[in-house]
């Protein structure tokens, strides 16, 4: 199996097939169908103790609610000391269900709804990373209304020293954040407004990082921004936030982020600030989702056809992109690079033959991967699309065809443990008025 990175390091395999937390993936979707996202929790152990033991002990670590929202994600980090970082009230709720103190929920993205807004700041939310004038005006009115007093970071667009990653995010025209040229007015508006506490600055210029260097110069850029907010205020900063970025590799030349170099630089960076006062009391916070859950997650698909059309196989899924959207290609990727795919039940075997893997919807968007190198397969192997623990499910279009949506497994001390069960078109029909209902029932689909 050629894979990418450290992927090897994560994924086990026995009698030619892969494991799971020690479990074959033939036994797991025999209790629980297909197609499915399975998850290792040793894997999430791994990447989390990497993280920790890379990061100062002044950094905080707050997942990333959006890289993956199941409950089982949240309270692991959680247990973990984690903070969390959401995109919405709906991440919000999640948050609360999952056992989180709004305290140590931080509250970041554009488009933020007055409703959205109210609902955190009247349940106290730790803080609230703030993206425009008219936001701040919004928080504020809401915090005066409710009679409280909100604290509030301002998300910086930073100018083009720090721009990079797979997604650039900064360094240009955006509608995230501020633009570094724009902040001192809006800093001292947040500074003289009774019903706000200026919290600090947050930056994201980008993400799916790979060079350690190009994170350290986003930092150091980080901490110049903030510097200058601290004496613009003229007191010092609560929250430093230097947002996520951090990537995993895909590609089989895609390098793994050197960690211990990641470490000697922050190392380094931290000493020269250590001796100013500005940041003694600061909290330095990042924000990964990708980092520490995208390698722990496989989905997996079974084949259902396979054709011949005009020179070129297809592989013909029982999922596709409804569950899947980044790895079709669809979800910011300009050009089409394939995730990590193979025959989980064939994974010793050669590679004897280049296939498209694609999906059963009615659409040419659906193709989960092209001219793949696989061993030759057949009806009823299991594919897998690994590197699939982050912005998968959640970021795909579900209802799409109307197809049962995928359950979600967590494997941990030999067991598979059922957290998200399979989604039938009859629960969606719940939502829709019942004068537009039928009259009779309608039957299950098995599976």
């Amino acid at each position: 199996m050629n894979l990418p990175g450290s992927i090897a390091d994560y994924w086990k395999s026995a009698h030619n097939e892969l494991l799971v937390g020690g479990l074959s993936i033939s036994s797991i979707v025999a209790r629980h169908g297909t197609p499915i996202f399975v998850y290792d929790r040793e894997v999430l152990e791994r990447k989390y103790t990497a993280l920790r033991n890379t990061l100062p002990q002044k950094f905080q670590i707050c997942y990333s609610v959006k890289a993956n929202p199941n409950p089982a994600f949240l309270r692991f980090f959680l247990e973990k000391g984690c903070g969390l970082e959401i995109a919405s009230a709906g991440e919000f709720h999640l948050a609360l269900h999952a056992g989180c103190v709004p305290e140590e929920i931080v509250f970041a993205g554009p488009g933020k709804t007055a409703s959205e807004l109210e609902t955190v700041i009247a349940d106290r939310i730790g803080e609230i990373h703030a993206e425009s004038a008219l936001e701040v005006d919004r928080i504020s009115t809401i915090s005066s209304r409710l009679g409280v007093r909100t604290r509030v970071a301002i998300r910086v667009n930073p100018n083009e020293e720090s721009q990079g990653g797979a997604m650039q995010m900064g360094g240009r025209s955006a509608p995230f954040g501020v633009d570094e040229e724009n902040l001192e007015p809006l800093l001292r508006r947040v500074v003289s407004d009774a019903h706000l506490n200026f919290s600090g600055i947050h930056l994201f210029a980008g993400t799916q990082i790979l060079d350690h260097r190009l994170l350290l110069t986003q930092y150091r850029k980080g901490l110049e921004i903030a510097s200058r907010a601290v004496g613009c205020v003229g007191a010092p900063l609560h929250t430093l936030d230097f947002g996520g970025g951090l990537g995993i590799p895909y590609l089989p030349d895609d390098q793994e982020l050197d960690l211990p170099e990641l470490a000697n630089g922050l190392a380094e960076l931290l000493a020269d600030k250590e001796k100013e006062s500005t940041f003694e009391r600061t909290r330095f916070i990042v924000e990964p989702g990708r980092f520490l859950v995208g390698e722990s997650g496989v989905y997996v698909a079974r084949i259902n056809d396979i054709k011949e059309s005009r020179g070129k196989k297809y592989l013909i899924l029982d999922g596709g992109m409804n569950h899947h959207l980044a790895a079709s290609g669809n979800l910011g990727q300009v050009i089409k690079r394939n995730f990590p795919i193979a025959i989980l039940n064939k994974l010793q075997a050669t590679e004897t033959e280049t296939v498209d893997v694609v999906g059963p919807l009615c659409t040419p968007l659906d193709t989960l991967g092209r001219s793949v190198r696989l061993p030759r397969a057949e009806v009823g192997d299991l594919i897998g699309i690994l590197q699939s623990g982050a912005y998968a499910r959640s970021a795909s279009p579900l209802g799409f065809l109307s197809h049962p949506t995928p359950p979600e497994v967590w494997v941990e001390n030999g067991q598979d443990l059922l957290i998200r069960r399979r989604g039938r078109v009859e629960d969606s029909l719940r939502d829709i008025l019942p004068n537009f209902l039928p009259a009779h029932p309608i039957r299950e689909v098995p599976g």
